[in-house]
């Protein structure tokens, strides 16, 4: 019966397929179905893997033999029941406990009757979300940084970090015709960690887009800071370093083109925005953390009955401080963004504030919005970090 179930899937696995489904795991605890369709990436046909395991989504793309392969281990393995839908026939494949195959089949009606034009729209609807980085594509920071294995495809663990890199390029790749291509652009990145995030803007802005950059992490953390310098010096960016430093005490820069801060948590945030300020810097992009700080100082007696709830009145601190902070922004002569960073099943934390510096500014304007800015705070009796220091 092995050698049935190997024709079924060498008749089966091509671009005339629909879908091909696993289900009914032999252990609860793991992967509970997978899904596989063919998908159209960069006119090669290709069927992509979706994993499903507890709460989480993989995906992968594999050869058509990989998913033969894939679906034959699977089936000896993890999975006791396949069904296949083709555009010849259907199939079910189930596989007792003691490793017994069973295989029962039917030919479809739509044998003939589905045009070539029905399945290449049918394929290019599945058509792949491409991303800035590629999978399959080795990036040599992602896999240093254990992203990506040696071959490029994305370790499963770390797919959340991959779209999250991918996204945040999203954002630089939207700002790019604000940034200038005739002298060395200086970026500021406070609160780098561990710098998945530095290292792909370096890659993206030097490597991929040719732009001369002169990027600098800065973070609290020495022993960060020397394995980011180490991976560096690796990887051959001469204009990528990182530094150990307080961002509020920062003053290694006199012109800074784009600061970014990820994750700064409470007011570290409203320093590094104040200083992008200070410096003219063209664009911002921040992502806020941890805002206790207006959460210690909200009040008002209109509003007694949503904040007397803890919870609401934390996520409500949350939005008034970023969209304080945005409002400031604008009353600096910035245009101003707020949008979702990554999916909010992922982290809470999920908003990125971007500004890009205007190029003609009327002080009409900024008078009108650092009065709504007063108005608001003063409403609400709180008293912004980033206020005092703008």
């Amino acid at each position: 019966m092995q050698e049935q179930l190997t024709e079924l899937l060498q008749e089966t696995v091509d671009d005339a397929l629909y879908q091909i489904i696993l289900s009914n795991p032999r252990e609860k605890d793991k992967a509970f179905k997978i899904k596989i369709r063919p998908v159209m990436i960069k006119g090669a046909i290709l069927f992509q893997e979706t994993l499903y395991e507890g709460t989480k989504v993989f995906h992968d793309n594999l050869s058509r033999e990989a998913a033969i392969e894939r679906i034959e281990e699977s089936l000896a393995r993890d999975f006791k029941q396949c069904e296949i839908e083709h555009k010849c026939r259907k199939a079910v494949i189930l596989v007792s406990k003691k490793g017994k195959i069973t295989i029962k089949t039917k030919r479809t009606e739509n044998i003939g009757k589905e045009s070539e034009t029905d399945r290449k729209m049918q394929l290019a609807h599945n058509r792949v979300k491409q991303y800035i980085l590629e999978e399959g594509i080795p990036v040599p920071f992602l896999v240093d940084l254990g992203v990506q294995t040696g071959e490029g495809q994305i370790v499963r663990s770390r797919y959340d970090k991959f779209k999250q890199i991918n996204r945040f390029l999203e954002f630089i790749a939207d700002i790019l015709p604000t940034l200038s291509r005739e002298r060395t652009l200086h970026i500021i990145d406070f609160g780098c960690g561990k710098s998945y995030l530095t290292f792909a803007m370096y890659y993206y802005l030097h490597d991929m887009k040719g732009y001369d950059v002169e990027i600098t992490g800065l973070d609290l953390k020495e022993d960060v800071i020397i394995g980011c310098n180490e991976l560096s010096r690796k990887y051959g960016y001469k204009k990528l370093r990182f530094i150990k430093g307080d961002i509020a005490e920062y003053a290694g820069q006199d012109v800074v083109d784009m600061v970014v801060t990820l994750h700064a948590c409470d007011t570290a945030t409203d320093y590094a925005l104040s200083k992008a300020v200070k410096w003219g810097a063209k664009v911002i992009l921040s992502v806020p953390c941890c805002q206790h700080e207006v959460n210690g100082q909200i009040h008002n007696e209109q509003l007694s009955s949503l904040l007397k709830y803890g919870i609401i009145k934390e996520r409500m601190s949350a939005l008034v401080t970023d969209a304080v902070r945005a409002n400031l922004l604008e009353a600096e002569g910035y245009e101003t963004s707020i949008l979702e960073f990554i999916d909010m099943e992922h982290t809470p934390k999920n908003l990125l504030i971007r500004a890009v510096k205007r190029d003609h500014i009327h002080e009409s304007g900024l008078q009108e919005a650092r009065k709504t800015v007063d108005e608001v705070t003063q409403f609400l009796n709180i008293a912004p970090t980033l206020q005092k220091l703008l």
